[in-house]
């Protein structure tokens, strides 16, 4: 099985003292080899660590996480495939 780790990303369009944050989409995050629920909540933990920031101008945070089998891709990556027959962006692997 896979972790898939969604998040939001953020951009300030402000300033530090005034900000005026834009939802600018996110990202996918795939952690392999994972065994069990319990596994994938603890990875994801950890990965919350690495990928989650909040700046004064950007900030980047998880909206979800999933546990899926191992042939599973993002929806991103799918349109990859309908629309170019491979994937050229794939989602970004986690070592943890």
């Amino acid at each position: 099985m896979k972790l898939i780790i969604t998040t939001q990303f953020c951009e300030n369009y402000g300033s530090a003292h005034n900000p005026y944050w834009k939802m600018k989409g996110g990202n996918d995050y795939i952690v392999k080899n994972i065994a069990d629920d319990a596994e994938a909540l603890a990875k994801m933990l950890l990965a919350k660590d690495i990928v989650e920031h909040d700046g004064d101008y950007t900030k980047e945070y998880i909206i979800g996480w999933e546990l899926v089998n191992d042939d599973y891709v993002t929806q991103f990556e799918q349109q990859q495939l309908e629309f170019d027959g491979k994937i050229t962006y794939p989602a970004e692997e986690l070592m943890l």
